[in-house]
């Protein structure tokens, strides 16, 4: 019976014709793996290395970030800085920490996202000294804003980082974009992105 199944496979195989071989021994011996964290679908490196490489000429200076993550159940904005060993967190706001300040439900939506910017806005200045001298709007409306340098220490400046999402008008990244600028926050942008905008 064995006898008989291995004659039909060699029959089976001698049918089959010329296979070429795609990937040979060289081929697996020199392949490299991507970045874990790219593996993984989490990080896209060509964006970090244009959010996080410092110039040269300004040595050690850190390059701080306003990173916004948006959960099913949780809205997260920190305020990074790279490092050799890795990334330093400054400041933090979860939207789970919103109905100890009266917002009880909608954790998880544009406003959710907007107080989230403005409560790690204000903790960052608060840990830094920063939060009397810039109060940030008084009067938000929604009109553009940016914070002004006035006598003094310069305004903390950043830069927004969005993660892998579709950066569409009216993302709750901008959401959140907003409430830090409201904040106090100097972070250049433009409104084309906010929701409602019509060119």
């Amino acid at each position: 019976l064995v006898a008989l199944s291995t004659h039909r496979v060699l029959q089976d195989v001698d049918s089959m014709g010329h296979v070429k071989i795609l990937k040979t021994a060289a081929y697996h011996q020199r392949y490299q793996v991507k970045y874990r964290r790219r593996r993984e679908g989490k990080t896209d490196y060509l964006a970090r290395k244009r959010l996080v490489v410092q110039d040269k000429n300004k040595y050690g200076s850190p390059k701080y970030r306003l990173v916004v993550r948006c959960t099913n159940k949780d809205v997260i904005c920190q305020i990074m800085h790279s490092k050799i060993v890795g990334d330093v967190c400054l400041s933090a706001a979860y939207s789970h920490e919103l109905p100890k300040y009266g917002i009880e439900v909608g954790l998880t939506n544009y406003a959710a996202a907007y107080a989230t910017g403005l409560l790690c806005a204000r903790r960052l200045l608060q840990k830094l000294g920063l939060d009397e001298q810039y109060e940030g709007n008084d009067d938000p409306d929604g009109e553009h804003f940016l914070v002004e340098h006035e006598d003094g220490p310069r305004p903390f400046t950043c830069v927004l980082d969005v993660g892998l999402i579709r950066t569409t008008t009216g993302a709750k990244v901008f959401g959140a974009l907003k409430g830090a600028v409201d904040g106090g926050l100097n972070i250049p942008h433009s409104d084309k992105r906010f929701p409602g905008y019509d060119p």
